[in-house]
């Protein structure tokens, strides 16, 4: 690549009921680590990098400090961000680039000190007694020409100093939300609050009638559908009132960041929430950023964005994957639990829902076993990946984790036109000895508690390749006709470089309980390849 010489612009793209990440005209999933908050630094993560690729990564995930990068008003220093980019890039990763601008975790920490010492300038949110917060305004025309100017020249900067394409997307804000109260009562909130709800959500509402999340329909019907008025003659009064009101001015500011970036660099952008716990009301928790019961408020108010992003800490992967996906969205996960459990999260995104991308929160400080299952599933991953790339939105993957903490019966999944009954061990099984368990004591070798979850994906009529750890698959017809399903040949092995299968070892007699079933055994990550057939 010449001196002057561009890669192309990573995008998005629809792919069936999917969207893939393009990146050097090929797509790419992303097997990502965010870095803790603090990382993104060059002499902290000199010595960090190997652990990094020993991990599997193809993608960091790491902050832009406002504060760094314009420690004086209009005077910019982008030496963070080229170190962190060069360095990357020298370990054969990408960078999903995280905007710390005007919030992050709902305060605004990583605002530059011009802004946070000038506050007649820069307003902060005030609660009900007019106390200010650490959270800057967003309804401070001030504080949001501020961030957008200094998001633009980022972009501006990436534009013309990254020209592989180092970054692939960007992250405007972090985790935006109103806590401890659910609304700000600054005299300029106040005053919008008392306004009319804007025409353009109005519009939205009854241009999106029949597909709103179906809280913010309810609350919109219980108030007569009302198509003018103030914020609580449209939606009622009460804190969800109050986070739907914050919810659009977050999403209006956002839109004027966002939109002022990607007039300089037009890559793909989202945003992204913190979770509700359960029972948790509007102010206990970041309220009013881009959750699911609130995306229609988001993408109304912030059009420039492409996705909105769920960090998922929360044991309920599943389900809250289920929540963003249902409301419209592709699936990132920008932040998960590094747990053992992250392992079979990132296969059940990509199996389930064809995902942008997977990646664990803090992942340099992850270690133990944790790590170690980690770099098998992300292993597994880079070997599917062409394969995922193809069936992502084709009807023909699919994700299994623990549908229960301890389900009874076996899961039930249909692909394919097969009933999949899976059933999940989370613990190492005895030895065998001549072929027989070894039942001594009856109880397994290992109590440890492992992950369970496995991805398959249908590649041919009775074809399947399933991959994962701790999952055993039995295969029946989802017809009435009662024809049985066989395993005809059940294979162990991986993909090469150039994605050819090369058969470790094929499978039977014990391996596949004598014909009848495939196992993953717990503990480690494995891909296995099986044909089946119809007999009556």
């Amino acid at each position: 690549m010449t001196a002057d010489a561009h890669a192309p612009l990573p995008r998005l793209e629809p792919h069936g009921t999917a969207t893939r990440l393009i990146v050097d005209e090929a797509p790419f999933l992303i097997r990502g680590g965010e870095l803790g908050n603090s990382a993104a630094h060059r002499a902290y993560l000199e010595g960090r990098w190997a652990k990094l690729e020993r991990l599997g990564l193809n993608a960091i995930v790491a902050p832009a400090y406002w504060e760094l990068v314009e420690p004086q008003e209009g005077r910019f220093d982008w030496t963070s961000v080229d170190e962190l980019i060069e360095d990357a890039a020298a370990h054969g990763m990408r960078v999903v680039l995280l905007w710390f601008g005007s919030w992050k975790n709902s305060m605004s920490c990583y605002a530059p000190a011009w802004v946070k010492t000038d506050m007649s300038r820069f307003p902060r949110t005030r609660d009900a007694h007019g106390r200010a917060q650490e959270i800057l305004s967003p309804f401070s025309e001030e504080n949001r020409d501020a961030d957008a100017r200094a998001f633009a020249a980022l972009m501006a900067h990436l534009r013309e100093h990254d020209p592989r394409r180092t970054v692939v997307m960007v992250q405007v804000e972090n985790e935006i939300g109103m806590i401890p109260e659910a609304r700000d009562h600054s005299t300029a909130a106040d005053a919008a609050f008392a306004g009319p709800v804007p025409t353009e959500l109005i519009a939205y509402l009854q241009g999106h009638r029949q597909r709103l999340q179906p809280s913010l329909r309810a609350r919109w019907e219980a108030a007569g559908e009302r198509t003018e008025g103030t914020w609580t003659d449209v939606f009622g009064a009460g804190p969800a009132t109050d986070e739907l009101f914050m919810a659009w001015a977050f999403a209006r500011y956002v839109e004027a960041v966002a939109a002022a970036g990607r007039a300089e660099l037009a890559l793909p952008m989202y945003t992204n929430a913190a979770l509700i716990r359960p029972g948790y009301e509007p102010g206990q928790y970041p309220s009013a950023g881009p959750l699911p019961h609130l995306a229609d408020i988001w993408r109304a108010g912030a059009p420039s964005l492409d996705f909105l992003a769920p960090d998922i800490y929360f044991p309920e992967f599943a389900e809250w994957a289920a929540r963003y996906v249902d409301s419209g969205n592709p699936l990132f996960v920008p932040e998960a639990l590094r747990s053992v459990e992250a392992s079979v999260n990132a296969l059940y995104a990509f199996g389930a829902h064809g995902a942008i991308g997977f990646s664990v929160f803090g992942v340099e400080s992850i270690e133990d076993r944790a790590a170690e299952l980690l770099a098998g599933s992300y292993d597994v991953l880079r070997q599917l990946a062409p394969l995922i790339a193809e069936h992502a939105g084709q009807g023909t993957m699919a994700g299994l984790l623990p549908p229960t903490e301890h389900p009874r019966a076996p899961h039930r999944v249909r692909l394919g036109g097969l009933v999949l009954n899976a059933t999940y061990e989370r613990t190492i099984a005895p030895s065998l000895a001549d072929g027989v368990i070894n039942e001594a004591g009856d109880r397994p070798a290992d109590l440890t508690r492992l992950p369970a979850g496995a991805i398959v994906i249908r590649t041919g009529n009775d074809e399947f390749v399933v991959a994962g750890t701790g999952v055993t698959l039995t295969f029946e017809t989802d017809a009435a006709d009662a024809e049985s399903v066989g395993i005809l040949r059940c294979e162990e092995g991986g993909f090469d470089e150039q994605g050819a299968w090369r058969t470790r070892r094929p499978l039977n007699g014990d391996e596949t309980h004598q014909g009848r079933h495939l196992r993953l055994v717990p503990g480690v990550f494995t891909i296995q390849r099986i044909s089946l057939y119809r007999y009556r």
